[in-house]
């Protein structure tokens, strides 16, 4: 006879199972950091963050914070509406981005509205968590997208801390993981923890109420990605985007942005029979990570491929080279798509009901009545 678990043994096994996480990653958050060091995962000098070590000042210690988290480039470029939109309704109120990796720092740090502070984002594991916790004190967490770390979340929770996911997804297969018994558990003891989740879509809302998050904290605003607009370039970005365009001389031009690991392959297969149709074509290849940069490489010189890379300044010339765009393309990839201006004025209004109708979702869980220096929040 099958055994019915009750809502209090779950959480009892979901307890016992965080535990066993977090003995977990205190042991093993010392090896995985000097890992990703050896491998240049890190930033040289501002490592120490990722051990919840602070590099900067907290402004205006005892007033309340706001900690924006996300994990890479696309997931810090999504919450830049919210953060602008944050610092423009409360000049005077510390906000904080964390980011992982080292291109979403590289292209984030020269975005943010003066005042806001960037630092990287602690390892989830008990010490750098409760050092990081303990120095900022903050007061409203937003993890964008699909942050659930059990650290970061049950600890924020134990001291009172709103925890609120925005642009909240999950992957088929992470929901596959998670639903299995052990990962329900643990998930379902996560979510109990969060004050608001905003869901991408209906898929994702359903995903999120079938591994027990409260229906009540589900409340839908829209795709945060859609609102991030134009970002403004630099002299520099414009003269070397201008540079480029004379290099295409007219060529019909495809890019293949933000792929992974083994996608490069298939990409130069369509790239293929595409030059076939139109010879002249040029492909712009972006992959995600910036030390994918050498496999990628590999695989264009055992394909015998064309290709010059973005990083080295080289020329592009020829019937159909490959442009391979690694670091510097990864803020010009941005630029270069800015132009394409058909649908700019539906798509800015459409962008700022997403972003008002998030931070509406938001605000009530932001300072509460500890802001009396600080302007009220907007409604609009």
């Amino acid at each position: 006879m099958r055994t019915v678990r009750t809502p209090a043994s779950a959480a009892r096994g979901g307890r016992a199972l965080y535990e066993l996480y977090r003995a977990a990653s205190r042991a093993a958050a010392p090896a995985a950091l000097l890992w990703r060091r050896l491998r240049g995962l890190e930033h040289p000098s501002r490592w120490p963050e990722r051990l919840g070590r602070p590099s900067v000042a907290r402004p205006r210690p005892g007033s309340p914070l706001v900690w924006f988290h996300a994990v890479s480039l696309g997931e810090g470029m999504a919450a830049l509406p919210v953060v602008r939109h944050c610092a423009r309704l409360h000049p005077g109120l510390p906000i904080l981005l964390t980011t992982t990796t080292l291109s979403s720092f590289e292209v984030m740090k020269d975005l943010l509205p003066d005042g806001v502070i960037y630092q990287f984002a602690p390892l989830d594991c008990p010490d750098a968590i409760e050092s990081f916790i303990g120095y900022w004190k903050p007061n409203l967490i937003l993890l964008m997208e699909s942050e659930l770390w059990p650290n970061l979340i049950l600890s924020a929770a134990e001291k009172g801390i709103a925890v609120v996911l925005l642009n909240a997804r999950m992957s088929l297969k992470s929901f596959n993981r998670w639903s299995l018994p052990l990962g329900l558990q643990l998930v379902s003891l996560m979510l109990s923890k969060l004050s608001l989740v905003i869901p991408l879509s209906t898929i994702q809302a359903v995903r999120f109420q079938l591994l027990h998050a409260p229906p009540q904290i589900i409340h839908f605003a829209g795709d945060l990605k859609y609102a991030v607009g134009d970002i403004a370039a630099g002299e520099k970005e414009v003269a070397a985007i201008e540079d480029l365009q004379q290099q295409f001389s007219n060529r019909p031009i495809w890019m293949a942005a933000s792929i992974h690991k083994g996608e490069d392959e298939i990409i130069l297969r369509v790239h293929d029979e595409l030059t076939r149709a139109y010879p002249t074509l040029l492909l712009i290849l972006v992959p995600r990570h910036p030390e994918d940069s050498k496999n990628v490489s590999q695989t264009l010189k055992k394909q015998k491929v064309n290709f010059v890379l973005r990083s080295t300044r080289e020329v592009v010339k020829g019937e159909y080279e490959l442009l391979e765009a690694l670091k510097q393309l990864l803020g010009d990839s941005r630029a270069l798509e800015a132009c394409q201006r058909a649908a700019k004025d539906a798509f800015s209004i459409m962008s700022d009901g997403v972003v008002n109708r998030v931070w509406n979702l938001v605000h009530p869980f932001t300072i509460g009545s500890q802001t009396d220096t600080c302007d009220s929040f907007s409604s609009s």
